[in-house]
């Protein structure tokens, strides 16, 4: 036998020269989670090892990421039911909870890459991602707040803004409003390809953002989020971003739709995402937690895979994990 593929896999040493994909902690995005209050962490119950932040603890936990090497975070917040209506309204409080944590944070770490949350389910009383009307998530009107919210994020110290409302149009609209508002510097990463997925669960949780069961309010968000069985649509709505504006684009969730990363990957000029989302993350702790597999190694390699397949970034909630793994070398 002249090729024998064997020989580059004899030891440890040779297989690290030869491997094609390789994790760094710069390649990963760590989504956080504020809450009202002060010195409180506390657990998502759904996600186990997952906490919600006081702006206080919010700050170290950055700084933390931040001297592990990670480079980004992308904050999302809970708001209190008294604040919630169909149009966003707190949406928009230059003092609200979303405004003070970004200040809180580029005080602290300015050098972080701060993506921030655009949608208004956290601040919806229906947990949709548009304003309802009639039963109807409704485009055009909701991304007029979208584009405020991100005018809003921007003064506060955004670097990135991150729609993830999938509004027809609004990468465009977002594009215009920072731009005349004279922030032309703050990047737009487009959540492009969100499937209307049954993995959202836990962050839904995190957040008390599902939508609210109520007649005539829809149960679901699949009049707006894609379809789990199209991945052309995936392509389309990626280059319609990148058309308009899109400093990178994102598939969502991410180990479900390896091949939409993929595709995508192939065909954009722009740097690709992807969300290992929350249902993802909790599955591999549940079946850590029965002793059915090796939660460290099932982490690496979930997220090779998910680079592997085209991912120039991920956002996980693995991110402390993997990186103490990748440091580590084990």
């Amino acid at each position: 036998m002249l090729h024998r593929p064997r020989r580059l896999r004899q030891s440890a040493a040779l297989r690290d020269m030869v491997a094609e994909t390789r994790l760094h902690p710069s390649d990963f995005i760590a989504p956080l989670f504020a809450m009202e209050g002060e010195n409180l962490k506390e657990e998502i119950a759904s996600m186990p090892g997952y906490y919600r932040f006081s702006l206080d603890l919010l700050v170290k936990e950055v700084k933390e990421l931040w001297e592990m090497g990670c480079r980004s975070v992308l904050l999302f917040v809970k708001v209190d039911d008294s604040f919630k209506d169909n149009e966003g309204t707190e949406a928009l409080n230059p003092d609200g909870l979303m405004q003070q944590a970004i200040r809180r944070i580029k005080e602290t770490v300015p050098e972080i890459c701060l993506m921030t949350d655009v949608a208004l389910d956290p601040y919806s009383e229906y947990g949709h991602d548009g304003i309802v009307e009639d039963g109807i998530i409704l485009n055009d009107e909701t991304i007029g707040v979208l584009a405020d919210m991100a005018i809003s994020h921007a003064q506060a110290g955004a670097d990135f803004v991150a729609p993830s409302d999938m509004m027809d149009g609004r990468i465009g609209a977002l594009r215009i409003a920072l731009d005349t508002a004279g922030f032309t510097h703050v990047g737009i990463m487009a959540y492009s390809a969100k499937y209307a997925s049954c993995f959202y669960g836990p962050f839904r949780d995190a957040l008390d953002s599902a939508p609210v069961d109520m007649a005539d309010i829809p149960k679901d968000k699949k009049t707006y989020q894609m379809d789990p069985a199209n991945v052309v649509e995936g392509l389309k709505e990626a280059k319609m971003d990148i058309d308009e504006g899109a400093d990178m684009v994102m598939v969502k969730p991410a180990l479900a739709y390896l091949d939409v990363i993929h595709h995508i990957r192939k065909e954009s000029p722009v740097p690709v995402a992807a969300y290992h989302v929350s249902g993802e993350y909790a599955m591999i702790k549940a079946a850590a937690a029965k002793g059915w597999l090796d939660e460290k190694q099932a982490v690496r390699e979930v997220l090779t895979s998910i680079k592997r397949a085209g991912a120039d970034l991920i956002a996980t909630y693995f991110v402390k994990d993997i990186i103490q793994l990748l440091n580590s070398k084990s």
